[in-house]
C-alpha cells in the first residue's frame, strides 16, 4: 500500500464530509449508542477553517481517500462548522497547546498506520509552528490510538448539545523540541 499526503482544500470538502459520515456511523458505533452517534453528527464533523488555514491533511491509500485530520492554532478543541460553542480566536505558540483535531479514518483503511501517520505530520508542523505541546478531544474509538502515540488523559467529560451526553477525553502530549 503507497501511502501519500496533501493538504485538504475547499474542493475536498464533500468527499470529507462523506468520510467523517462512514467513520462516525461505522467503527465508533463499536463504542457508542445509536443516539450518541446521532448526537456525535452535531458535536462532529469537518471545521473548514483548518482548511482555510492550511492545517488540514489528506492521506491517500494508492490514491484513494483513506483519512484525514489537522491541527490548529485556533481556541475550539473539537467540532465542525456546525457544532455550538466554537471560538476560532488564535492560540499563542509556547503558551497554549495545539489543537489536533478532525481525525477520520476510512473504515477500510483502520489500523493500517493512518491515524499515526496523521499525527506524526501534524506533531511536526505544529512544532515547527513553534507549539511545545498539542491536545486533543478524543472519542473512545480513538483513545487507544492516542495513548499508544504518547498522549495521556487529562479529562474524561460528556457533551450533551446533541441531545444526548457523548463520552469524550481531552488527551495531551508535550512535543520534543
Amino acid at each position: 500500500m503507497n501511502l501519500t499526503h496533501r493538504l485538504a482544500t475547499e474542493a475536498d470538502i464533500p468527499v470529507l464530509v462523506a468520510l467523517m459520515d462512514l467513520a462516525i456511523s461505522g467503527p465508533l458505533a463499536a463504542f457508542l449508542t445509536p443516539d450518541q452517534i446521532a448526537a456525535s453528527r452535531v458535536l462532529m464533523g469537518l471545521d473548514s477553517q483548518i482548511i482555510a488555514d492550511r492545517t488540514y491533511i489528506i492521506v491517500e491509500a494508492d490514491g484513494v481517500l483513506a483519512g484525514c485530520g489537522g491541527w490548529s492554532r485556533r481556541i475550539t478543541a473539537y467540532g465542525g462548522d456546525h457544532t455550538p460553542g466554537r471560538v476560532p480566536a488564535p492560540l499563542t505558540p509556547g503558551v497554549d497547546a495545539a489543537r489536533v483535531r478532525a481525525m477520520y479514518t476510512h473504515p477500510d483503511f483502520l489500523r493500517r498506520g493512518i491515524g499515526r501517520m496523521i499525527l506524526d505530520l501534524c506533531e511536526t508542523a505544529a512544532r515547527d509552528a513553534g507549539y511545545d505541546r498539542v491536545e486533543l478531544v478524543a472519542t473512545l474509538g480513538g483513545e487507544p490510538l492516542y495513548r499508544s502515540s504518547g498522549y495521556v488523559e487529562l479529562e474524561r467529560f460528556e457533551d450533551d448539545r446533541g441531545g444526548v451526553p457523548v463520552p469524550l477525553i481531552r488527551m495531551g502530549k508535550p512535543l520534543a523540541g
